[in-house]
């Protein structure tokens, strides 16, 4: 068997590689080691972002989801239980989001694959990728117990944390850097019409957070503890801790059933460098993940397919390699940014770390970096504006190419003079501001982005 591509992973990033692949002229395989009943079965993110929106219609795959997404102006944030505010992202940015089932989008992917007589490969076992360095790779499957081979030019490793791509990237060429949150979130799905907006809750008790699937399924969390059992928390007891961290006219609102489903999900951020190695390029979590603090999962993983398909469909019609050659630092570049916000709207008493950074791990990452250092993109020449704790800013660059990680250096908070203009604004005020300007670093010089701390009431 050959192809051009060779795509490890069924879920909602490898078909929409492939997918977008076959509209530029490029041929793949799609390997897939579950059952397509199991990839349909699983129910994970619901909120996409404006520009997985725009890409999902401007491939074709849009129809069903305009139908029946739901979509919102922006997302209602309380704090202690006692006041909120909504940042409106369509006012202020001109873009909305669009509550819409992963299980939905897998259907749509599956639906045109059916159309176009994909080749798509389910129950692919024991899959095994060669010669990742060479200009010749190949990756080897059983499949109806038979071993067989599969040619290609490039690899897409689409297959999640556990799959087999990342692993065939040496240990001294990956770098790795994972933070473990001493919480994680009990979450339950409802049949039961959800609130109209997204509406997190920073409350002493803990994160809370109301999301929906669709106009008749709800979708809420709440922060526990890691020891927390699922047999804990019966219904009853759910609503009640739920409605407790929301300020009165919001809790009055939240309409209660049965679940239908309930699981406690840890929470941890893993980032992976680099993204390409060889004719071996990862996406989505195989390189990455982020807690669903911000629904950054899904949005990320769409986001490095469309970088890895331009880029593939750029060599194989112009014979360029420049897109390609800078798909890892241009994938990384937003996923560093969506790290850092993962841990914002959470409640940092008894007991959560205030540290941002990450630790490296493996043997490939670089050791002795303190943990409360917060570890900046992969990029070259340019200087960002982030928080590392409350009320701090610092500036992260990079000097070199060479060097492993970007240097950090703490200026007294904060050191841009936009970021003087922001910590005298009101919380809700700032978290605007700061959301549609850019400003100019006052250390470096260059142009950066300011995003707020979690703000105090």
């Amino acid at each position: 068997m050959k192809t051009q591509v060779a795509i490890i992973g069924g879920g909602p990033a490898g078909l929409l590689l492939s997918h977008l692949l076959h509209q530029a002229g490029v041929d793949s395989v799609v390997l897939e080691h579950r059952s397509r009943a199991q990839v349909q079965s699983r129910i994970r993110a619901g909120v996409l972002e404006q520009g997985t929106v725009d890409l999902l219609r401007s491939c074709g795959l849009g129809d069903r989801m305009d139908r029946e997404g739901h979509p919102h102006d922006g997302m209602q944030v309380a704090w202690a239980g006692q006041e909120s505010f909504f940042i409106d992202v369509r006012k202020h940015l001109g873009k909305r989001f669009m509550a819409y089932g992963q299980t939905q989008i897998q259907e749509d992917l599956h639906a045109a694959c059916d159309a176009r007589s994909a080749r798509v490969v389910h129950e692919a076992l024991d899959v095994t990728l060669h010669g990742v360095e060479s200009a010749t790779p190949h990756v080897t499957f059983v499949h109806a117990g038979q071993v067989q081979r599969l040619d290609c030019q490039f690899i897409a490793g689409c297959d999640g944390f556990h799959g087999v791509s990342r692993q065939a990237i040496p240990a001294n060429v990956l770098r790795e850097f994972e933070k473990v949150y001493p919480f994680g979130w009990l979450g339950i799905l409802s049949e039961t019409p959800p609130l109209p907006d997204i509406v997190y809750a920073n409350h002493p008790r803990g994160f809370a957070l109301a999301s929906m699937r669709s106009p008749t399924l709800s979708r809420y969390y709440l922060q526990v503890p890691l020891d927390t059992r699922i047999e804990d928390w019966p219904d009853e007891r759910f609503w009640k801790e739920l409605k407790a961290r929301y300020p009165h006219e919001i809790a009055d609102r939240i309409v209660t059933g049965p679940s239908i489903e309930k699981s406690i999900a840890p929470l941890r951020s893993y980032v992976a460098e680099p993204m390409r190695h060889g004719q071996l390029f990862l996406a989505g979590d195989a390189a990455h993940i982020v807690p669903p603090t911000g629904a950054k999962g899904l949005n990320l993983a769409v986001s490095d397919v469309f970088y890895l398909s331009r880029a593939l469909a750029d060599f194989y019609g112009r014979g360029s390699t420049s897109l390609l050659d800078g798909y890892s630092d241009m994938a990384l570049r937003r996923v560093w940014a969506s790290v850092r916000t993962s841990l914002v709207p959470h409640q940092p008493a008894a007991p959560v770390s205030r540290q941002h950074g990450l630790r490296p791990t493996g043997p490939g990452a670089r050791t002795g970096i303190p943990a409360q250092q917060p570890l900046g993109p992969a990029r070259t020449g340019r200087a960002v504006c982030r928080p590392a704790v409350r009320g701090t800013w610092r500036c992260l660059t990079r000097q070199s190419r060479s060097a492993k990680r970007p240097k950090a250096f703490a200026f007294p908070a904060p050191t841009c003079q936009a970021g003087r203009q922001a910590g005298r604004r009101s919380a809700p005020r700032a978290a605007k501001w700061a959301l549609s300007r850019g400003a100019a670093c006052a250390p470096c010089h260059r142009p950066c982005r300011l995003q707020p701390s979690s703000p105090t009431p």
